[in-house]
């Protein structure tokens, strides 16, 4: 006997059954394998500010959080967390009552879904999305609807017909995510006004991921869903430190919402965590503190690593969305000669000693996103100038 069942039935419930290893962990196993760049996963290559990193230290030595922190999160990160709401957005939350503190923001789109979705309900969802959600969605037994944003003189847009008639009665709940991974796009005041009276019009929940809220360039401006008529009271609005303070590996995310969604959220993420981060919280809660001149800092720096990079992808013969926001470069490696994303990324190491996604894994319509590949620059500028170099193999 070996004790192993003898049942049929596959071990892993059906919910999760077409989603195996992340694409992120095989590219980054493929980058060590092969020395080469890894700018697929988006993690920075830097810590984030000494001062913040000292008051985790801080936090640890003086016994601060070293045990369970309370359920919501603590009250210094909560209160900051509703102060930059408040600062930034002119959004007012009680930091008791609105305010959860979560195991990065993919907990707190874990517990979203997983509050608010019940089997069979719908959720719409932009494609590409951030692979996450479609497993997130599944957990909960809802059925993910993807709108399929589309290229558009230089960057992805959302037809706002297609998303009117994804809509139907059995729709719970719109899932929006902008500044946008992997396109790059910033949804404007027009679109964001048109979702929001559909919002209202078909009494629909939301909930918006807004962890590049910080990282927006040029002419684009973040508008934070929650801002616009009707939208306070059914909007789930979640934001991240580690993207916006280069700590990613701290996973200190948040949900700020009315205080039934919050009730209903935390009732979610009690049973996933419980809590997390204690120490980390305390010098999060500092960070969010930081004047104005660290965030257009960290916006600058960020902005120099994408016309570097947006720049070398073009020399190398790539078509470059240039992005709006975040840290990811959309291409088209069509005009390489090339049409499967998944083939030009796994041949990428050895072709240029470069690794990079590809766009495809983000789609229900894979058709739609075979061609795209995307790049991080959330890099050093001599890292992204020696990937540069790199990729110029691919035409030489």
């Amino acid at each position: 006997m070996t004790g192993m069942t003898s049942s049929a039935r596959p071990l892993l419930n059906r919910r999760l059954a077409e989603f195996g290893t992340t694409i992120f962990a095989e590219m980054s196993a493929l980058a060590l394998r092969t020395g080469s760049i890894n700018l697929g996963q988006g993690f920075p290559d830097t810590d984030g500010p000494e001062e913040i990193r000292e008051a985790a230290v801080r936090a640890l030595r003086d016994g601060r959080g070293n045990q369970y922190p309370p359920g919501p999160g603590i009250p210094e990160v909560r209160t900051a967390i509703a102060a930059h709401q408040q600062r930034r957005y002119g959004l007012s939350y009680d930091p008791d009552t609105e305010v959860l503190v979560t195991a990065g923001a993919t907990e707190a789109i874990a517990a979203a879904l997983l509050a608010l979705v019940e089997p069979g309900d719908e959720v719409v969802a932009f494609e590409p999305y951030y692979d996450s959600y479609a497993a997130c969605i599944a957990m909960a037994g809802g059925t993910r609807v993807p709108v399929t944003l589309r290229p558009h003189e230089g960057s992805f847009r959302l037809d706002l017909d297609e998303l009117r008639a994804a809509v139907t009665d059995r729709t719970r709940l719109l899932l929006i995510n902008t500044p946008h991974n992997p396109t790059g796009t910033v949804l404007t005041r027009e679109e964001l006004t048109t979702i929001a009276e559909l919002a209202v019009e078909r009494d629909l929940l939301v909930v918006t991921d807004e962890v590049y809220e910080h990282l927006v360039f040029d002419e684009a401006e973040h508008l934070p869903l929650a801002t616009f008529p009707g939208m306070r009271d059914r909007t789930v609005s979640i934001g991240s430190a580690g993207k916006t303070f280069s700590f990613t590996g701290w996973k200190v995310g948040w949900a700020t919402a009315a205080p039934g969604l919050i009730a209903a959220v935390r009732s979610a993420k009690q049973y996933l965590t419980y809590v997390s981060s204690g120490p980390f919280q305390y010098a999060v809660a500092e960070a969010l503190a930081l004047p104005d001149s660290y965030f257009a800092s960290f916006r600058e720096d960020m902005l120099a690593q994408r016309d570097l990079l947006t720049a070398g992808l073009e020399e190398a013969g790539f078509k470059v969305f240039r992005p709006a926001g975040t840290y990811f470069i959309t291409t088209d490696i069509r005009p390489l000669g090339e049409t499967d994303g998944f083939a030009f990324c796994r041949a990428l190491p050895e072709r240029a000693g470069v690794v990079a996604i590809p766009n495809a894994v983000f789609y229900d319509h894979r058709e739609a996103g075979a061609p795209f590949v995307r790049f991080a620059f959330c890099k050093q500028l001599n890292v992204l100038d020696e990937a540069v170099a790199r990729l110029k193999r691919l035409t030489s």
